[in-house]
């Protein structure tokens, strides 16, 4: 749609929407980019959302900042917008040749804002993470103000309310959000040696927040995320880092009279320690909130596990774009108890509900389950034997071929950028600022494969392998068998299935011991190293932005190694898919034969299982990982699992279990029940004594 006909589609469609209440089903595009698209865009945006538009899907890279937009132009547009002329789209036509090209036929950047004054250049540099003048703008600043700390309280807070606002409302995305904390802490930087000359306290900040990944969890991204975005809105953050104990988070919190603690945590064993901090908070006391955040929390778990050990607002945060929000709700005072009451209510109907699930769930007994097995006919299957049995170490393995496998799309989750790429790369919304970011992910990538900064360490195992009792699996010294190595241990699903649907556990899909096949299984363990030490560097140069993006890109590259490691381990080491061919679109969608669960997660969700799994395939000494208290492997850029070769194998998620499977694999690992229940609780489908 050319110019002149998108202002008459506007004309015609938009009034009528504005005047019946309600704006509905208005679309409509450019082609090419300039500040007479973007004016459009901006201000139709504006005025939709004063009408009272209930859903809107945009491409922020073609929103101009409303109040950046020329009087001249703003006037014109929301003539045609608002229809309030007759003549308006021949005015609006008329001065358009005036700005319809600049943005096209501009050579370089747009430097036209270094011409604002310099209180506006900050906020502009902030708002557009632009940290090139920011050194230079600051000390001008400092220079024109009677004290360095009115610099921050003054044009830095001012941008920087800005940019929450802007991110609060939708305009900004996280990547900017973050590039924009990079400005606010080089200018702080700058600022800092003049302050303490003059000793003077800081800017007061809005409260303090202490955050903490719990003990026994190496994750920290997201945690790392939410800091950045919470300091951007002028929160004090105290970040404890990670593998924090209890006893230190609540020590540090007394410490430094925090008004919020924050908790952060990947793998399950950390929910059971979220709840552990809770019960110690009542214990001794506490009366600030408690925040939950991190991949395997959610809203169910910490209404149903965590939040009845505390007496305080213990709260979920969904990701950063929510934690701003939360902490400003506790802590005014106007709208906390509201706030409390409306979270309260929620949590209250969570555990209904749950409470209803639950009860509502028919689980079968062990016996029933197993005699529901997935039915595989052994009779007519050879297992296919590996090349070579036993251990093969990979050091130093080529980052540039690692990198041909990455799979982008949870890369964009990290971000808070939801899609599937490439597609999103071009999405209405989140497009533009997708691929600004991919584009430096990529100048990033390409820096660190020419440095060789990071390091790629792998060790895969091939082993002969039989079920036995149903849910075990042994594991031989050798293909004669005679000589047990160790005994694996899977869980079964144990909630009633439909007709024609099997209960399975990984153990099916290995030949049992009785049919006297010689089947195999096959475990590995990757890690890139490197990413913590280059984000401190990062960090120290107060960029966050590339300290995020390097820990992101390690997760990336863990997750190829593992692809291309099974890939290989498909077509050379174990060999049973030598002609395979496929490309990394069918890779990512998992269209190999065999599959590759990882202990900790759906299939197997006991990460005890993680201890035998790096005993077998020594991965220590061989790949450099190792293990925490709760399992977590470190480096935190690392994946690990079995392998399983059977063309039926497949994922499944065993859900939750009933006592007499617990307790029947308690007594299978020789652990107590109380134990194993801890290490299970998610998965518990009662209530442990």
């Amino acid at each position: 749609m050319d110019f002149i006909e998108a202002t008459c589609a506007i004309k015609q469609q938009l009034p009528y929407a504005l005047i019946s209440g309600g704006v509905s089903n208005v679309s409509f595009s450019f082609r090419g980019n300039n500040p007479v698209r973007e004016a459009i865009h901006s201000v139709f945006l504006y005025h939709a959302i004063q009408a009272g538009m209930d859903m809107g899907i945009v491409n922020a890279g073609a929103l101009a900042v409303y109040e950046d937009i020329p009087a001249e132009l703003r006037e014109r547009v929301e003539d045609v917008i608002l229809d309030r002329r007759p003549d308006a789209t021949e005015r609006l036509i008329e001065i358009a040749p005036k700005y319809a090209g600049k943005g096209e036929q501009a050579k370089g950047p747009d430097l036209s804002w270094r011409t604002l004054p310099v209180t506006e250049r900050i906020t502009h540099a902030l708002v557009h993470g632009n940290d090139e003048y920011v050194m230079q703008d600051t000390e001008e600043a400092r220079l024109q103000f009677a004290r360095p700390i009115q610099v921050i309280e003054g044009p830095l807070m001012d941008g920087m309310n800005v940019v929450g606002d802007l991110f609060g409302a939708g305009k900004m995305f996280l990547p900017q959000v973050v590039k924009s904390a990079r400005v606010m802490k080089k200018a702080v930087a700058h600022l800092v040696p003049f302050i303490e000359a003059e000793k003077s306290a800081g800017a007061k900040p809005k409260g303090k927040i202490l955050m903490a990944t719990v003990k026994g969890d190496v994750h920290d991204i997201g945690k790392n995320i939410v800091g950045v975005v919470l300091a951007c809105n002028n929160y004090e953050v105290i970040d404890l880092g990670v593998m924090v104990p209890a006893a230190r988070i609540l020590e540090e919190a007394q410490k430094h009279q925090v008004d919020i603690i924050g908790l952060s945590g990947l793998i399950t064993p950390s929910l059971d320690e979220m709840a552990h901090v809770a019960k110690e908070m009542q214990r001794q006391g506490f009366s600030i909130p408690l925040l939950i955040g991190g991949a395997t929390t959610s809203r169910v778990h910490t209404a149903v596990k965590i939040a009845p050990h505390y007496a305080q607002p213990v709260i979920w945060v969904k990701d950063a774009s929510r934690g701003v929000g939360v902490a400003s709700n506790l802590l005014s005072t106007d709208l906390r108890a509201d706030f409390v009451a409306k979270v309260q209510t929620e949590y209250n109907e969570v555990r209904a509900r749950h409470a209803g699930k639950q009860a509502n769930v028919r689980m079968l007994s062990l016996a029933e389950a197993r005699a529901n097995k997935a039915k595989i006919d052994w009779s007519q299957y050879t297992p296919p034997a590996p090349g070579k049995l036993g251990v093969s170490t990979l050091r130093n393995y080529p980052l540039e071929e690692i990198a041909r496998y990455i799979d982008w799309t949870p890369f964009f989750i990290t971000w808070e950028l939801h899609g599937r790429f490439p597609a999103i790369l071009q999405d209405e919304k989140v497009g533009n600022e997708a691929t600004k970011l991919y584009n430096d992910a990529q100048a990033l990538l390409k820096r660190l494969l020419a440095d060789q900064s990071l390091k790629a360490n792998g060790v895969v195992g091939l082993f002969a392998a039989n079920s036995v009792h149903d849910d075990d699996i042994e594991v031989y010294i050798d293909d004669a068998r005679r000589d047990l190595r160790m005994t694996l241990h899977s869980l079964r699903q144990q909630d009633e299935k439909p007709p024609g649907r099997p209960n399975r556990a990984l153990a099916d899909f290995i030949a049992p011991k009785e049919t006297c096949l010689k089947d195999y299984i096959g475990a590995f363990a990757v890690t890139i190293t490197g990413a913590d030490e280059l984000a401190k560097q990062f960090e120290a140069k107060h960029d966050d932005y590339n300290a995020i993006m390097v820990k992101a890109l390690a997760d990336r590259l863990a997750e190829a190694f593992a692809e291309r490691l099974h890939e290989r381990v498909r077509k050379e080491y174990w060999g049973y898919a030598a002609d395979e061919a496929l490309d990394s679109e069918h890779l990512i969608r998992e269209e190999y034969q065999g599959v590759r669960p990882a202990p900790g997660y759906p299939a197997c969700p006991d990460h005890t299982e993680k201890e035998l799994l790096f005993k077998l395939i020594d991965a220590t000494k061989n790949a450099g990982v190792t293990l925490t208290e709760s399992f977590a492997m470190w480096p935190a850029s690392a994946v690990s699992g079995f392998y399983f070769s059977h063309p039926e194998s497949q994922y499944f998620a065993v859900g939750k279990l009933a006592k007499d499977q617990v307790e029947d694999y308690a007594h299978r690992k020789s652990m107590d029940l109380a134990t194993i229940e801890r290490w299970l609780s998610p998965n518990l489908g009662y209530e442990p004594e």
